[in-house]
This record gives structure tokens, sequence and C-alpha cells, in this order.
């Protein structure tokens, strides 16, 4: 049992979390119009007719820590669920707020994007409107069949929460085993180098990828890859919670740290990707050091954004809670909707930035927008958040004032 000292000061960490949370799920809009603008080659079949350099360190950059923070936050926030109802409370929240919001939102997003997407693809080959499926790139990125689409990170924290269960049970019949593991976590975590030894098995992981950098593949049944790859980041986040009183008394004092370094590792992962390409042959080797830089880097930097919550943004705020409260809609909506204005913006003659710009600033508008009108004082809410908001009435004096 913690005193009521250490209950309060709890609640105010996990405020922070929950704001780092959200934005994470806020950045989710501009990768996926940045991913449309590359120069690279795309791992979606759409694409516009402008390119910009800019677009292609952009997704790199958020890609190197929007997920890993948000399977640690995953983590620790089922470990928290485990401590106040036990795994049977946890696993009735994991399928109420991911299992059910994936049944009911998942086929009306796949028929969205799918036209969507269809739509786009025929303004690129023929610069009209249609729905010739025949027009659809086919390639080894690009996805075949129903797919989870941006829904795989819900897909995939359902099944962790699943797996979750068993193994805590079993770790109750051998204490000592979570207790070591809970240590070991605690110790990478702590120690300067600790980054380098969680980095080197995801580097073996990456090395099997283009660049040593582990893609989503959106399937119903992932690829080992990803399991691995994203589960560590899972399970590493669900031992911080037993050692969030170090720890985040850690990362909120060194966070300008990590974050330097973390800039350092992600800088020379472009040197050596720079190589591999100008090499213009397959590097295993070089592959490898790239995935380990990469994952140096997506490892300080989540520390890093921990911290730098965890010591601006611990106390609520007004305009913090409802981008928290939305953050779940924006997340399932967005999509469909930046390959909408996509399509829209397809052909016109502006500048790959500006198309990036307009694109977001859209999005997030109609996001917004569609999240006060439909979902903040209906059901939906009570769905995605647990809980629906009372419209403010005016009272006689205000009414009277305005």
């Amino acid at each position: 049992m913690t005193d009521t000292a250490d209950r309060n000061n709890t609640t105010e960490r996990l405020h922070a979390l929950d704001n780092l949370r959200a934005a994470m799920m806020w950045l989710g809009i501009v990768i996926h119009v940045a991913v449309i603008h590359m120069v690279a080659p795309s791992p979606l079949p759409w694409h516009d007719d402008r390119s910009t350099p800019v677009a292609d360190l952009l997704t790199a950059f958020i890609h190197a820590f929007r997920m890993p923070v948000f399977f640690i936050l995953a983590g620790f926030f089922v470990a928290l669920l485990v401590q106040k109802g036990g795994l049977r409370g946890m696993l009735k929240n994991r399928l109420h707020r991911l299992a059910l919001p994936f049944a009911l939102f998942w086929p009306v997003l796949f028929a969205c994007v799918a036209v969507l997407a269809l739509l786009f693809v025929n303004r690129m080959a023929t610069g009209t409107w249609g729905l010739d499926r025949t027009l659809m790139p086919t390639g080894p990125h690009i996805p075949q069949g129903p797919g989870t689409m941006h829904l795989w990170f819900l897909w995939m924290l359902l099944w962790f929460s699943v797996l979750t269960a068993p193994a805590c049970w079993l770790a109750d019949r051998v204490p000592a085993i979570p207790r070591m593991i809970a240590s070991a976590f605690g110790r990478l975590a702590g120690a300067w180098w600790g980054f380098l030894l969680l980095s080197i098995p995801l580097a073996w992981v990456g090395s099997f990828y283009a660049n040593g950098v582990v893609a989503p593949t959106g399937s119903f049944v992932p690829p080992l890859a990803e399991w691995l790859h994203n589960g560590l980041f899972y399970v590493f986040g669900f031992y911080l919670h037993r050692n969030q009183q170090a720890l985040f008394a850690l990362y909120t004092r060194r966070w300008p740290w990590y974050a330097a370094a973390g800039l350092v590792f992600f800088m020379a992962t472009g040197v050596l990707v720079e190589m591999l390409a100008r090499s213009g042959t397959e590097k295993p080797h070089l592959a490898w050091w790239i995935a380990l830089v990469y994952n140096c880097a997506s490892w300080l930097w989540s520390f890093a954004l921990i911290g730098l919550f965890l010591r601006y943004l611990q106390r609520p705020h007004a305009w913090l809670g409802y981008l928290c409260d939305s953050s779940y809609w924006v997340y399932l909506a967005h999509f469909p909707l930046t390959i909408a204005f996509g399509a829209l913006l397809y052909g016109l003659p502006l500048p790959a930035l500006a198309k990036i710009a307009i694109n977001v600033l859209a999005t997030t508008a109609v996001c917004l927008a569609s999240y006060h009108l439909f979902v903040r004082f209906t059901a939906i809410s009570v769905l995605l958040n647990g809980r629906r908001h009372a419209r403010k009435k005016l009272t006689g004096e205000t009414a009277h004032a305005t």
C-alpha cells in the first residue's frame, strides 16, 4: 500500500503519460501525410506528384520514437490495470477499449480507405476520378487483401494484453522470475549504457528489413519480427511500472541529455543509410549497424520524451485534456482523411511542403470538428474514453450578458 502523498504523486504523473500518449496519437496525422510526399519508395500505393526529402526526414524522425513510446506506455498502463483490478479487470478493460472499437470501426474504416485509395490511384494513373481496381499497383511493399491498416497497433496491443494474462499467471507461481526480469530491466533502463544493450536484439530483427527499420505490414498475422520488435518495448513498459519511482526521477532529470544523444544517433543513422545507398549492393552487416544505431535513437528519445512530459506536463490542463480526450477518435478517423485530402491536392501546382501543411491542417480540423459534434457528447465517447462529457448550458446571467 502507498500513502496518500504517493498516490497523489502517481496521479499527477499519469497526467503526463496521458498527454504523451495523446501527442503520439496526434503525430499519426503528420506521418501519414508525410508518407504521401516521400522521395524514397512509399510503403503505400498512393503518392502525390510532388515529393520532398523533408517528408522522408520527417517520416524517419517520427517513426524513430512514436511507436516505441506507444508500446512502452501500453505496457505501463497494462501493468497499472493489473495492479488496480487484477488480470480479470485488465482483460475486461482491454477488451472493452481495444477489441470492441476495433470490431466496430475496422469494417467502416476499411471500406472508406479502399474507396479513397482507388480514387487516389485513379487520379494518379488517369488524372480523373474513378474506381478501376486494375490500376492499383502491386509489389512486395504494397499490402494485398484485407489488412489492419493503421489499426495494426490496436490489433497487436490487444494480443499483447491477452498474452499478458497467462504470462502473469505463470509468473505468480514462480515469483523469482518476474523479480529477476524487473531487476534486469530496471538496471538497463537506469544505466547510461543500457539503451545500447536494449538495442542489440532489435538490431538483429531490423537487419532483415530495408535500411534496418522494422515497418508494420498491417497483416492480421504479423510476422515474428514485429512481435519481437514491438514486444520488447511493451515488456519494458510493463516492468517500467515496477521501477517507476526511480526511473521517472532519472528521466525527468536527464531528459535533455537523452534527447541530445538520440539526435547524435539519429544523424549517424542517416550517414549509414547514405553509405548503404551509395554502395549499390546488399550489405547485411551494414543493415545491422543501421538498425542498431536507429534503435539507440528510439530508446534514447523514448526516455527523453517520458522525462520531458513528466517535467513540464504533470498537471492537468483544459486544452491538453481536450486533446487527450479526442486523441483516440483522431487515431481512428485520421487515416482515410489524409488519403481524401491527398487525392484532392493531387496535381495542384503547389510545393510539396505546402500540400503537407494543407493536408495536416485540414485533417486536424475535420478530426476535431467531428469529435466535438459526433463523439464528445455521445455514447461513442463512452466506448473510447469511458465517459460522456456533458454539454455546458448557459445560465440565466450568462445568457443575459451575451
